[in-house]
């Protein structure tokens, strides 16, 4: 069944969306032979670079491994490491590079950087015909937009990370858990049309504020980064604060009064409990609270451990309905830039 003609959705290409996220999926079996070629060949560390949004998308697979494997991986700042390097860096390491472009300057020099090392770069791009599409040693080519990049990138990075975790024999469900995600492109268009009917409630509230509070936990985490700075600032212009539930009660608490928004963003992983006590403490002092909760949208045939490592995925897709309706309430399309085509930074 297809849920936009059931609930229309605004400014939404399903059949588009479907295959995008489809197409990240369908990457499966060639990430797994790149990882498993890069292993048995002796990768002494995994580099998860890019450059801003692209870059912040990759960190939920940096959690997991973090938590889940004693391989090293590392998350520097791409522009950081163009001009400090790394002694980490080194021939046989695995460099993941995500540009929907392909053309994104420093993560282009940060490609030829790690191949004159002898790294072994995979490219996630959705342009073959471009420098990273045609540098890569791995060239993962997924045709994206704008409103369905983020899903696709989450699928990928979490796909390489399942997939390392599987070769060095410290995950037991590997196969289980790809088979369930093949049931979840659809499924994200379930969490779409759920939240269609309160998306104009949410893009209100962001509207009529011009500074935002964001924050989140765990995996979680990166959304309300890459949501704050990409989409809110970046794409509406709207001041934000993006400020992670760990670090909330150790400066940011204090600004929180009567009429300041606060957009908590929750996940199901076990960092939950750390954006449950941002949430008593807004509302016990009676700040702007918005939140998007994973938890209340339902999903069919998704195991809870799988919910979790993909409510990333979630949020994106979920607040991709609220900036649908944010860009026309505000009158300001999420393609409007000041300054993006016109200053070479």
């Amino acid at each position: 069944m297809s849920f936009v003609r059931s609930i229309p959705l605004r400014n939404f290409d399903e059949t588009r969306f479907l295959e995008a996220q489809s197409g990240a999926l369908a990457l499966a079996p060639r990430l797994d032979a790149a990882m498993a070629a890069a292993l048995n060949a002796g990768a002494p560390n995994i580099h998860f670079l890019g450059t801003g949004g692209a870059a912040i998308l990759m960190r939920p697979a940096v959690h997991l491994l973090r938590r889940q494997s004693t391989f090293p991986v590392f998350d520097d700042f791409t522009a950081e490491l163009l001009v400090s390097d790394s002694r980490n860096l080194t021939k046989g390491s695995i460099v993941v590079i995500p540009s929907q472009s392909g053309i994104t300057k420093e993560s282009v020099e940060m490609m030829e950087m790690a191949r004159a090392r002898g790294a072994i770069v995979i490219a996630l791009v959705g342009e073959e015909a471009s420098p990273l599409g045609r540098g890569g040693d791995h060239v993962m080519v997924n045709d994206v937009t704008d409103a369905s990049s983020s899903e696709s990138f989450y699928i990928q990075s979490l796909l390489i990370a399942l997939s390392l975790l599987q070769h060095r024999g410290e995950i037991a469900n590997y196969d289980a858990l790809l088979t369930e995600m093949l049931r979840l492109p659809k499924q994200l268009v379930r969490l779409k049309a759920a939240m269609e009917p309160r998306a104009a409630e949410y893009a209100c509230r962001l509207a009529n504020h011009d500074y935002h509070l964001v924050t989140a936990s765990g995996n979680a985490w990166p959304e309300a980064c890459a949501y704050g700075m990409c989409t809110l600032e970046e794409m509406q212009w709207i001041r934000t604060r993006p400020i992670h539930a760990s670090d909330f009660f150790h400066g940011t608490f204090e600004l929180v009064e009567p009429g300041v928004s606060v957009l908590l963003l929750k996940g199901e992983d076990e960092m939950r409990p750390l954006a449950e006590r941002v949430e008593r403490f807004v509302t016990s002092v009676g700040g702007a609270l918005t939140v998007i909760d994973t938890a209340d949208y339902a999903t069919i045939g998704l195991s809870n451990e799988l919910r979790a490592l993909l409510s990333p995925a979630f949020l994106a897709t979920l607040l991709e309905r609220i900036s649908a309706h944010l860009e026309v309430l505000r009158d300001h399309p999420l393609t409007t830039r000041r300054y993006f085509r016109r200053i070479q930074y």
